[in-house]
């Protein structure tokens, strides 16, 4: 008879749908080009949506951006962050050029992502990164499209050059104190009398920073709203723009990839178009700016009044990079109201010695050895404005010193700052500063019994010590400094016996400091020697020490081991590597 076996249904299991999102990019601002990055949206989110094999992970769609950098991409950068967070599995793109015109960026991209398991799909090009010859595909077109974007760029410079040869303006610029109607530049006069105000203070003899700080008392705001800087008073002072005339070309971008822009020096031709405009300012007083910015640039920090100067300012300079030496003073108010000044590297004082490894000068042996140099008895101020035109320093003990006549001179140093600075009076008093808690320059960092506690046998103080227990319990002792062998202070024990000794019910640090002189240990007596002069002593109760106790047969297994190790180094001696008795496991099996 037949045998009947029925099979169930298998029902096959669904698979794992894979995250798609999609990258649109345009790079310029026009109507035509919105329209297009509204398409791109609507194409991808459409595409992915309707692939039942795809859950749709998102459209990311910068507007209007380059693609040669990746910078001011937010939007391609925010994908990115996001394929780092595992939420992308693939990424559609309509061409290489979308994704990117620099071949570095696109490969150095695409390479991070197949790292990450993630694929890039190119629909103009049918190219798959995660395929064998999806890399070598990738070189070759992002080359054509990073030469296009460079073909592009000298299309648009020579479009631009064409309109200056004309004297017609790339574009509606931004320039405070002027507003743009139809294609001509008209004065605006709130403005423009900041624009005259910020001449008129520079002539004077004022800082851009000075002006900056009347501005803003005046609540004056830049073109777009903001603080007005120092560097936008600047801009304004350089500016050939408010005297009536154009000049084109002052800049121009070095690199049409990475998009540098580089001051034009006579690399490229520049186009002045005179009365192009109304002025605010004449060309004349423009010229004046000019002139005095220049001599300020030449006399350096000397040209700016407010600022404290001596005859050394801007005339010390680092061999190393390049910067001058700034002055650097300390007032040892403990001591004395005299101020200690060093010279010291700019790049050093601002960035620290990672990035200039420079040596201080002290201004005392600097004086020295100038007067040394210019054979005067003593240093004489004036002397050296007049003959040093700069000192030099190279390494650690060499300046070079060069005089207005032509002169170079040169001649090794060695500081005597320590000799100049550190007498006997002064290491005393810091000395005696040190030792009386209450003076000490480090008291914020002291415990309350820091410089209280003398040892009694050596001498030295005692220095508190503070362990933390697994169980979160933090205790403090003190020991003497030398371990001389005198016996450890318990800090709560102390605090007990201050108590004790001043009749308190809670101890304050406050009022111990007021009547305690200091606290001298010998041995389990502590005497309390008090501000009016006497003394009283009390015995100090060693706590017993809190531990698991050892079995009897713990005690004698131990005693066994010791045995057996003494008798093993009598008989050939312990060697390294061997088999120690001490190294083996004794048994746990403690009380506590």
């Amino acid at each position: 008879m037949a045998k009947l076996k029925k099979i169930e249904a298998v029902i096959p299991s669904l698979r794992e749908r894979k995250r798609v999102a999609a990258y649109a990019r345009v790079s310029m601002q026009t109507e035509r080009m919105h329209h297009s990055l509204s398409a791109q949206i609507s194409y991808y989110s459409s595409l992915i949506q309707n692939n039942p094999e795809w859950e749709y992970a998102g459209v990311y769609a910068d507007g209007f951006v380059s693609g040669t950098k990746t910078v001011k991409r937010d939007e391609f950068r925010r994908m990115l962050a996001d394929c780092e967070n595992g939420k992308i599995d693939i990424i559609l793109a309509k061409s290489i050029s979308r994704f990117a015109r620099n071949t570095v960026d696109l490969l150095k991209t695409v390479r991070h992502l197949k790292s990450l398991g993630i694929e890039v799909r190119f629909e103009k090009e049918r190219i798959h990164s995660m395929s064998g010859d999806g890399e070598l595909m990738l070189s070759i077109l992002a080359s054509f499209a990073q030469e296009e974007s460079r073909s592009i760029s000298e299309n648009v410079k020579w479009g631009t050059r064409k309109r200056f040869e004309k004297g017609i303006p790339n574009g509606h610029f931004q320039i405070y104190g002027y507003r743009w109607e139809g294609d001509h530049l008209v004065v605006e006069p709130r403005e423009a009398e900041i624009v005259r105000l910020i001449y008129a203070n520079f002539l004077n003899g004022l800082s851009a920073e000075t002006t900056e700080k009347q501005l803003a008392e005046m609540g004056v705001k830049s073109y777009k709203g903001l603080h007005f800087s120092n560097s936008s008073i600047r801009q304004i002072l350089s500016n050939i723009t408010y005297t009536g005339n154009l000049l084109f070309q002052k800049e121009y971008v070095s690199d049409p990839i990475t998009g540098k822009t580089k001051i034009n020096r006579g690399e490229l031709p520049q186009y002045f178009v005179e009365n192009s405009h109304e002025a605010i300012i004449s060309m004349e007083t423009y010229q004046a700016v000019q002139e005095e910015r220049k001599r300020r640039r030449e006399l350096g920090v000397l040209a700016n009044w407010s600022i404290a100067t001596t005859c050394f300012t801007s005339k010390i300079k680092c061999a190393a990079c390049g910067k001058s030496y700034r002055r650097s003073g300390k007032r040892q108010q403990k001591y004395s109201d005299e101020v200690y000044y060093n010279w010291i590297c700019r790049t050093k004082s601002d960035k620290g010695a990672k990035y200039c490894s420079a040596k201080l000068i002290p201004e005392k042996t600097l004086k020295t050895i100038c007067a040394e140099m210019l054979g005067t008895d003593g240093f004489d101020a004036q002397v050296f404005s007049e003959k040093v035109e700069r000192i030099t320093v190279i390494g650690e003990d060499l300046l070079h010193f060069h005089f207005y006549d032509g002169t170079v001179l040169e001649k090794v140093w060695q500081s005597t700052a320590k000799k100049d600075w550190w007498t006997d009076a002064r290491r005393a008093a810091w000395g005696e500063l040190h030792r009386h808690k209450a003076t000490n320059p480090n008291r914020r960092r002291f415990y309350e019994f820091t410089g209280l506690i003398q040892c009694g046998q050596c001498g030295e103080n005692y220095r508190g010590q503070t362990t933390k227990h697994k169980d979160g319990r933090t205790v403090r002792t003190w020991h003497c400094c030398r371990n001389c062998g005198n016996i450890t202070l318990r800090d709560e024990a102390l605090k007990d016996m201050v108590c004790d000794v001043f009749g308190w019910a809670a101890f304050s640090e406050e009022d111990m400091d007021a009547r305690l002189e200091k606290i001298t240990v010998c041995g389990t007596s502590v005497t309390f020697h008090l501000h009016n002069g006497t003394a009283e002593e009390r015995i100090y109760d060693k706590p017993k020490r809190k531990g698991t106790k050892h079995t009897a047969e713990f005690k004698q297994y131990m005693s066994a081991v010791m045995k057996s190790k003494w008798e093993e180094r009598k008989r050939h001696g312990s060697k390294k590597g061997e088999d120690n008795p001490c190294d083996r496991q004794p048994p746990h099996d403690h009380i506590g």
